[in-house]
């Protein structure tokens, strides 16, 4: 049975300490078996904490414990009870997964440049994990977190790709080595596109219009061998100013060689262009649930 508080039930908790242990526990492995045993500041608190224990005794993970105060405070008031609860959560977990990573876990220190790419796209992984529940580590991910409710058009990953950059020149100052910046930007860009990639979908759709004088066949066509339904518009060449229709329809990537061969047999004539598609909501795709 799965009991229900308001609108948040007993499988929504389950799955929010779920994707807070394991997100979390991907970024502080990232943190401290790739970034910071290679003074790379991935952007963010952990940035700014890889640069502050540097030159002071205080640990990573007892920086990142530190800044987050203020943001967790200053967030409360933007965020709601939930996203807060298990935002703090999550920026426990990441100290603590930071420590024990340090501590006892090992240290890739061979290439710099392959430790800032799985830097990037293990932290990433983590981060998208968080973000799709709504849930942040704390630091500057929160900071995007409050900005995407005030910025809903913007991606999350866009955001955490400016708000770090200001952290990647403190460190550079710092560790006065230009290297860090572009180890740096490229863990940032790794991370942000693959945050992007998991909370917009990894399974990009295709949208195919066809503009064509045989509307009805092809729409019949589509309909009887892809499975997907069509959209018909009526329409007018603009040059001509005969009578055409658009067809329109979605399909997966993997039958879209399929779908444009089954448009060129029924009409090869036909005029055809294929857009991306990242978010296809209804039946076939995501559901609303």
């Amino acid at each position: 049975m799965n009991k229900t508080f308001g609108s948040y039930s007993l499988t929504d908790a389950a799955k929010d300490i779920v994707f807070s242990v394991v997100g979390s526990a991907l970024v502080g492995f990232a943190l401290s078996v790739f970034t910071i045993p290679n003074d790379i500041a991935p952007g963010g608190v952990s940035g700014l904490a890889t640069v502050l224990a540097h030159v002071t005794p205080i640990r990573v993970s007892v920086w990142a414990l530190i800044m987050n105060i203020p943001l967790l405070v200053a967030a409360q008031r933007r965020l709601g009870t939930r996203t807060l609860v298990y935002t703090l959560l999550s920026t426990l977990l990441l100290s603590a997964f930071i420590e024990i990573g340090e501590r006892f876990g090992p240290k890739y220190t061979t290439d710099p440049l392959l430790a800032s790419l799985m830097g990037g796209a293990v932290s990433g992984a983590g981060m998208g994990l968080l973000f799709i529940r709504g849930i942040s580590t704390g630091g500057t991910d929160l900071l995007a977190l409050i900005l995407r409710k005030l910025l809903p058009n913007v991606s999350a990953g866009t955001l955490l790709l400016f708000v770090d950059a200001t952290v990647v020149l403190v460190a550079v100052l710092v560790f006065r080595d230009f290297d860090v910046a572009i180890y740096s930007a490229v863990t940032i860009l790794i991370s942000s596109k693959l945050i992007d990639t998991i909370t917009q979908g990894v399974d990009y759709a295709k949208v195919v219009y066809v503009v064509t004088a045989r509307g009805d066949e092809v729409s019949r066509a589509l309909n009887e061998n892809t499975e997907r339904g069509t959209t018909v518009i009526p329409a007018f060449g603009g040059y001509t100013g005969e009578g055409k229709q658009i067809v329109m329809t979605v399909t997966r990537r993997r039958v879209l060689s399929q779908t444009l061969q089954l448009i060129r047999r029924t009409d090869p004539k036909a005029f055809v262009f294929v857009t991306d598609s990242t978010e296809v909501r209804g039946e076939g795709f995501k559901s609303d649930d």
